[in-house]
């Protein structure tokens, strides 16, 4: 029998693995620590503890409320008229940007040689005219001369038709001359009385004729002095001279450029009178009206004025409205930067609170403060302003909310505040 070799054989322990074990220590400590962090963000019914410090609080006030409007713009001319050219051509500019410019000086000038040769060729057509009238004025007179002519021989010879007629009569009652002859007397006095009637006629259709013929030349004149007049005006619109006293701001065109009719060639700023151009948003465009007061801001110094224009357009999600100052302002300047509040509507008696970020989250709850706690609680809000919001249902006057941001709640119905 063969022995075996268990006789030889040496019990060895089994070694401990002792980075196995950490691994499982460190892994259960993780999950002991998370099921702490758990429990303890769960917090008794939903509360998170803020620092009362670190919030804005305010207390629900009955009051008047000025619903309006913020804005900003700048200051603008009253009265910035574009300067146009008159006719096509080109323009002469007799000013520079910025110079200083009066009432009715001359700031341009524009060459229109179709215009001044058209202008040079209806004037000689009005010559023309013009002396067709006077040959005219001397045809008629040589006419009139030729007709009273006609008319004094037909009354000479009725004259002497009448004066033979007389005669053969009286010759006719002595016997002298014969029947015939005397009827021979009448018909001769019969035929002259009629050449003296149709001389007369004739007379005074001539007479209507010459009158009417001058009419219709002077008419002619007439319209054609007409126009010449307009030309005239046009030629002199093109020295074109300043409509306010004030300054030149923009130049439109370059010296000598080719123009058209209706270009804008510069703009002019009246100095003396100045308004508030404003951007509103457009949520707010069915709001305004004209007349509304408006509070403006320049600097440190406030002044009134009253909406004088709104813009029928919309730029940007933006409106542009004019307010006009209610005195006589002095020390602006163009382009002035401003900011302005628009007086929408005055409330008497209104339940508010000071507006805050807490609208942010749309207006339906807040946190109502009572004692070291804050509840979560559902209002409604109506009209707003700049500095505060109306509240219409879930507060009364005297509470106090927390009007801050809640984006670090996470709509947590409970507070507390230490």
């Amino acid at each position: 029998m063969i022995k075996d070799t268990s006789g030889q054989d040496t019990q060895i322990s089994r070694p401990i693995n002792f980075k196995k074990n950490i691994w499982l220590f460190i892994f259960t400590v993780g999950l002991v620590a998370l099921c702490v962090y758990a429990l303890l963000n769960t917090d008794q019914e939903g509360t998170i503890s803020v620092d009362r410090v670190s919030l804005q609080i305010a207390t629900v006030v009955r009051q008047s409320l000025i619903r309006d409007v913020a804005a900003s713009g700048k200051i603008v001319a009253a009265r910035a008229p574009k300067v146009y050219s008159p006719e096509r051509g080109f323009v002469s500019l007799k000013v520079n940007a910025g110079d200083s410019v009066k009432l009715n000086d001359v700031i341009a000038m524009v060459e229109s040689p179709e215009l001044t040769n058209e202008l040079k060729q209806q004037q000689s057509v009005l010559a023309r005219l013009e002396g067709e009238l006077q040959r005219k004025h001397l045809e008629a007179r040589r006419q009139s001369l030729s007709l009273n002519k006609a008319l004094d021989l037909a009354q000479v010879e009725l004259n002497a038709a009448d004066r033979e007629n007389r005669r053969a009569t009286l010759s006719m009652q002595k016997n002298v001359i014969s029947q015939i002859d005397h009827e021979k007397a009448i018909d001769e006095l019969a035929r002259a009385k009629l050449s003296y009637k149709h001389a007369e006629q004739e007379v005074e259709l001539s007479k209507d004729t010459l009158a009417f013929e001058l009419q219709a030349a002077k008419r002619d004149v007439t319209r054609q002095q007409l126009i010449v007049d307009d030309l005239l005006r046009k030629v002199n619109n093109l020295t074109i001279k300043a409509t306010v006293s004030g300054i030149v701001g923009n130049l439109l065109v370059q010296q000598r450029e080719a123009v058209t009719q209706s270009q804008p060639l510069m703009t002019l700023v009246d100095l003396s009178n100045f308004e508030a151009e404003l951007q509103v948003p457009e949520s707010y465009a069915n709001d305004l009206g004209l007349g509304m007061d408006v509070e403006i801001t320049m600097g440190a110094s406030k002044v009134m004025g009253t909406l004088s224009a709104i813009s029928p357009e919309v730029n940007n999600r933006e409106v542009t409205t004019r307010v006009r100052f209610n005195k006589d302002m002095t020390g602006i300047r163009q382009n002035q930067r401003l900011t302005a509040r628009i007086l929408l509507e005055n409330r008497d008696d209104v339940l508010q609170v000071k507006r805050g970020a807490f609208l942010q989250q749309g207006g339906t709850q807040v946190y109502k403060i009572t004692g070291d706690t804050a509840q979560l609680i559902d209002i409604s809000i109506g009209a707003t302003s700049i500095n505060a919001v109306e509240l219409i249902s879930g507060v009364q006057a005297g509470d106090e909310l927390i009007i801050s941001s809640y984006n670090s709640f996470k709509h947590t119905h409970t507070l507390l505040l230490r």
